[in-house]
């Protein structure tokens, strides 16, 4: 066995306890089961015992008794006991066990309380409970085993397991329905609920729990669902039923491959999921969702947003809005939805309804939000708005052409965008905000919706300008298109801003506040003329200028996402080339790895940002019309906001790849360190370079220095931090560098020699965040040359 091999095992294994198994299915009279230990069934396929969500951080631990697939390394719980009464602490202090009254109970040994329980009316004291071979955990009476007193097969969590009923029961009332997890790293009830139709129809409905309102519904589950996939299609792999008699009303699937794993969910967005794998196959591909546009959920986004209609990720807030919980956000949690930048006049300071200062901000082509309140009596939209503003309470209006006013109270739900150019309804929402916020209607809205408040009361003369001006503006765009071959959906579609030169001069007060730079030139902070803070990259040197603005705006111009810098807009002018961006208050990554003076980062927050930049990274390669490859990962290109939510910047080096290629020849581009053997090689490169890369930074990430630094006074004293971990590995002295294991492995596996053999970063997002484990990495070879261990 390799000597580097028993090394990392070692590191490993000393950075976690053991995981003890155990070989029964059941629990007897007075054994528990504690911590790590699990039961399985006999033949192998399930296992129960307490598990922590994968992606929490280990300063959150939270256990829940669950049943899982014994043989798939992504743990996916089809079942959890004690979803709403998590044990809080160490894994050890959790337990399970039967009590005294006869039933399972899982108990928490810190503070000897009992957090669930099955709660089954039990007469008989000596019970046994048993995980069956199907995944049902069954409480039997030990004296007569074929007496189920409870199972698990009737409280079905967000997963319905194969040979599990979904339905009722007439004769005892219960009803067994699917309700959503509330984020990924918390599966206690969320907002949604999946259940056989009320009314006695062979269908599924979708509803939001514990209201009467229904936002899907479909016929029962049959095998075209898995016609999807070409090696599944033809196969008859399922045996379906549906019952409806005097006792029971049901449905109730069952997998006649006994190779084959199927998951049936209600997702966290409320979407109905089918994934599949074969067991050797080691995951779970998702086959089939409805409803296929998250935007068709009710609420999905939250309050005071839009939802961008088959985008990913969908939600945005809306204009003088911003996200309530970015942490609750990242895990899928949108329940909190937006909240205002700046309280409304009218409902904090001035108390005179008429004197308010507050504004309407116009949203156009977007579908009006649910519970609308229709206004009789109303002739005209300034009386429509003036209703609006009479109200405290009322945070939007529409007016439509048939004298329709229509009024909103409160949260504002299901407002939609639909981002294929379909309108709904042709009308118009506009949004109050506070007059503080009023001048954001010059920024623009994503995903190609033109924004601008345009009141009912606005002169033909202003009209006539407009029109002039967005006359002048398109043909000036043609001009840009011709000289620069920038992208149609970069010229304005996406909402980008054509800034004047003097504009931006002035925003920048001379461009007297500089917060970063480079080879490229200089970044400079701003404000626009609504307070909204920016970052203004100046382009330095009419060559590299061009260069840098066309690769900018043709990459980050066109995509969106939540961990990939936002481009606002640009300047081009002459010679002169500036890129407008968000600003980033926390600045990059690397002056908070680096810089003695900047404030250090714990490790809770440096697992998120490397999780957010692998999602971004992932989202390039994989999810974009065109792959992109970024070329120039580092902490300097990772930008840090309040929350420090990581932002992938810096696209002028990227490097377009069209679907229909795996990898592309190009200059050599990045910088020294970062850069993965292939480019020295020069043969052609593929996404596994912005892996490599990812993983060099990862590293810095772990150590919180550089990978290679200068300590001594003169610049031949370099350090590589790499070759320093590989050293210490080999002399046992592990303690100082590594402190998690999956992001170790994550790092030495992203920065192999051989590409082949480095994972996705769509892999890597779903190793951190739990849904994947990995092997022990073999330690790559200049490094083991370096340390002197042969291969």
């Amino acid at each position: 066995m390799p000597l580097a091999f028993v090394l990392l095992m070692y590191l490993f294994q000393a950075l976690h306890a053991p995981v003890y198994s155990a070989t029964t299915d059941s629990i007897s009279a007075g054994e528990v089961l504690v911590g790590d230990a699990k039961l399985v069934s006999s033949n192998g396929r399930y296992a129960l015992g307490f598990f922590n969500p994968p992606g929490s951080m280990p300063s959150s631990k939270r256990w829940y008794l669950g049943i899982w697939f014994n043989k798939v390394s992504q743990l996916t719980p089809i079942w959890v006991g004690n979803r709403e009464s998590p044990v809080v602490g160490p894994h050890r202090m959790s337990k399970l066990a039967i009590s005294q009254d006869g039933n399972l109970a899982v108990f928490n040994e810190a503070t000897k309380s009992m957090v669930w329980s099955t709660r089954a009316g039990i007469t008989a004291k000596n019970t046994t409970p048993v995980l069956l071979d199907n995944g049902n955990l069954v409480l039997r009476d030990a004296s007569n085993s074929s007496t189920v007193l409870w199972q698990s097969f009737d409280y079905p969590t967000d997963i319905l397991a194969a040979g599990a009923k979904l339905g009722l029961d007439k004769i005892t009332g219960l009803n067994r329905q699917l309700v959503s997890k509330r984020s990924l790293i918390d599966p206690s009830s969320g907002r949604y609920c999946l259940e056989l139709d009320p009314s006695g129809a062979a269908q599924f409905v979708f509803k939001l729990c514990n209201t009467s309102i229904m936002y899907w519904s479909r016929l029962l589950w049959n095998e075209q669902d898995f016609n999807l996939v070409p090696e599944l299609s033809g196969k008859h792999l399922f045996e379906e039923k549906f019952i409806n008699d005097d006792k029971e009303e049901y449905f109730q699937y069952k997998v006649l491959d006994e190779n084959m794993i199927a998951v049936s969910l209600l997702d966290i967005s409320g979407q109905y999921k089918l994934l599949v794998s074969v067991e050797d196959a080691q995951e779970l591909k998702l086959i089939f969702v409805q409803p296929q546009d998250e935007c068709d959920v009710y609420a999905t986004c939250g309050p005071f947003t839009i939802c961008y209609s088959n985008t990913l990720p969908p939600c945005d807030c809306m204009t003088g809005f911003s996200v309530r919980s970015p942490k609750e956000w990242e895990q899928r949690d949108r329940a909190g939805g937006c909240i205002r930048n700046t309280p409304l006049d009218c409902s904090t300071m001035n108390k005179s309804i008429t004197a308010t200062t507050d504004k309407f901000y116009s949203l156009p082509g977007v579908s009006l939000p649910a519970e609308a309140n229709v206004i009789a009596s109303i002739g005209s939209a300034d009386q429509c708005a003036q209703a609006c503003l009479n109200n405290c309470l009322c945070t939007a209006y529409s007016y439509s052409s048939g004298n329709r006013c229509s009024l909103w109270y409160k949260d504002l739900l299901n407002t939609r965008c639909y981002t294929d150019g379909t309108t709904s309804d042709g009308e118009i929402l506009y949004l109050r905000i506070a007059a503080k916020d009023a001048e954001s209607w010059r920024n623009m809205k994503r995903k190609g919706m033109i924004i601008g408040v345009v009141t009912a009361a606005s002169l033909v003369g202003l009209a006539v300008i407009a029109a002039f001006f967005s006359w002048s503006l398109l043909m000036w765009r043609n001009k840009m298109k011709q000289s620069f071959s920038i992208p149609d959906d970069a010229q304005g579609g996406n909402g980008i801003v054509a800034f004047r030169y003097m504009d931006l001069q002035k925003a920048t007060k001379n461009f007297s506040e500089r917060i970063g730079g480079g080879g490229f030139g200089s970044v400079f902070k701003g404000f626009l003329t609504d307070s909204t803070a920016i970052a203004v990259k100046r382009l330095d040197g009419v060559r590299q200028g061009e260069k840098q603005f066309r690769a900018e705006v043709s990459s980050i111009g066109i995509i969106q996402h939540i961990n990939l810098v936002k481009l606002i807009g640009f300047c081009s002018e002459s010679d002169r080339r500036l890129l407008v961006y968000e600003h980033m208050p926390n600045r990059s990554l690397d002056a908070h790895l680096f810089c003695s003076h900047s404030m250090v980062l714990n490790w809770s927050t440096r697992y998120q940002i490397a999780l957010g930049v692998a999602r971004g990274l992932a989202y390039l390669h994989e999810s974009c019309r065109d792959c992109i490859i970024h070329c120039d990962i580092k902490p300097e290109n990772i930008l840090l906001d309040a929350s420090f939510i990581p932002k992938i910047a810096d696209f002028g080096m990227a490097k377009f790849l069209g679907r229909d290629f795996s990898k592309v020849l190009t200059t050599l581009r990045g910088t020294i360190g970062y850069l993965a053997p292939e480019w020295i090689s020069g043969v052609a490169i593929t996404t596994k370079v912005d892996v490599y890369s990812y993983g060099m930074m990862l590293i810095e990430m772990i150590s919180g220095k550089r990978n290679s630094s200068c300590n001594g006074n003169t610049s031949d004293e370099v350090e590589y931090f790499p070759v320093e971990v590989a050293s210490k590995i080999a002399v046992g002295d592990v303690g100082s560098l590594l402190d998690c294991q999956r992001v170790c492995k994550v790092a030495c596996w992203c920065i192999q020699d051989n590409e082949s053999n480095r994972p996705t970063m769509g892999v890597v997002v779903q190793i951190l965040e739990g849904l994947l484990e990995i092997d022990m990495p073999p330690m790559p070879r200049r490094l083991q040359a370096t340390v002197g261990i042969s291969p």
